[in-house]
């Protein structure tokens, strides 16, 4: 993990609805935004999804109750064929290619196209064979934890670190899987307990609306932000009303990376910027009024005031009560 720089993830998931094409004007838009990686979604439907599986309540409310969750994915998910393409255009525009695998076919797809890191999704923290097929295919892995205890967490964590996956180079994702998050479950501050499990770094996932809580992540010290986006928030399918346009993620990343300049190296230091104002907004010892060489110098014949290229004011109780070397008119800066 760069900890120089936090790792944006614009997630076009499955919000292509299933067109290359579309699938292919994304990975433009997240690099015109500034995304360090464009993320898809990989999957065998048929083994990803039970003919009996029921679609989540927000699924329900995208997509209507007239289809079956498998039904569903296999409208909106491309061939598993298609991803080749799309990591080789990710090459061409300069934009780093990820994408999450959902069942064992898809990891050996992608394995064989080659990605920085594996993204395990939050619905697979507890698929043991999956955990360790990951493992098997070494590097390094971002796990998002929604839906999950700490308990499950450790669990998986200890499974890809048994497979081969050194923890260092494990990231994990503080996730809420309900689209859209309501704020008052989105819980930031478990980044926190996240990151005693003792990993390489924690970042967040976000399903929420608009783009707040992710910026409020990256200051709170999420090393990587994921986040949903789609060309047009109005077409069908089940994640588009979630998701972030490309002018919105565009802000998004504009506003992290204005957060990450500001954060610095956490040292408390006068800055070069600011060194000018010292002497504009710090006091000197000045005369209080006229003095006269050989006055005794107190409390009533000098004060402070500004500008600040005098004698510091920390100084006073060495110059009270000293002799005045020479004339001072009132205002004038006070030398020893």
């Amino acid at each position: 993990m760069n900890d120089k720089k936090i790792i944006i993830i614009a997630e076009a998931g499955v919000n292509h609805n299933g067109n290359l094409e579309m699938a292919r004007r994304m990975v433009v838009e997240a690099k015109k935004a500034g995304a360090d990686y464009v993320k898809f979604q990989t999957a065998v439907p048929e083994l990803v999804i039970s003919s009996i599986a029921p679609k989540a309540a927000y699924q329900k409310e995208t997509t209507g109750e007239g289809e079956s969750q498998l039904d569903m994915c296999r409208a909106i998910h491309l061939p598993v064929t298609d991803y080749a393409g799309l990591a080789d255009l990710c090459k061409v525009e300069g934009i780093g290619f990820m994408s999450t695998p959902f069942d064992l076919v898809s990891i050996d797809v992608l394995s064989e196209i080659g990605m920085d890191y594996w993204k395990i999704p939050s619905g697979e923290i507890t698929n043991l064979p999956y955990l360790r097929k990951i493992a098997s295919k070494g590097g390094k892995v971002i796990m998002s934890t929604g839906m999950s205890e700490i308990d499950e967490i450790e669990a998986a964590v200890d499974v890809l670190e048994s497979g081969g996956i050194a923890r260092d180079n494990i990231t994990l994702l503080h996730c809420n899987t309900q689209y859209p998050t309501p704020m008052a479950d989105v819980n930031l501050k478990a980044m926190e307990c996240l990151a005693e499990i003792g990993v390489g770094a924690v970042g967040y996932s976000d399903h929420t609306v608009g783009i707040t809580v992710p910026i409020a992540a990256a200051a709170m010290g999420a090393r990587v932000i994921e986040k949903h986006f789609t060309l047009d928030k109005n077409l069908p399918g089940p994640d588009h009303r979630a998701s972030l346009d490309p002018v919105e993620l565009a802000s998004m990343v504009n506003a992290i990376r204005e957060v990450e300049a500001a954060l610095g190296d956490g040292k408390k230091r006068v800055t070069e910027s600011e060194r000018p104002n010292i002497e504009v907004a710090r006091k000197s010892i000045v005369a209080a009024r006229d003095i006269k060489a050989g006055e005794i110098l107190t409390e009533e014949n000098i004060t402070v005031k500004r500008p600040g290229n005098g004698l510091s004011p920390m100084l006073w109780d060495k110059v009270t009560g000293t002799v005045a070397k020479r004339d001072f008119a009132y205002d004038s800066l006070i030398e020893l």
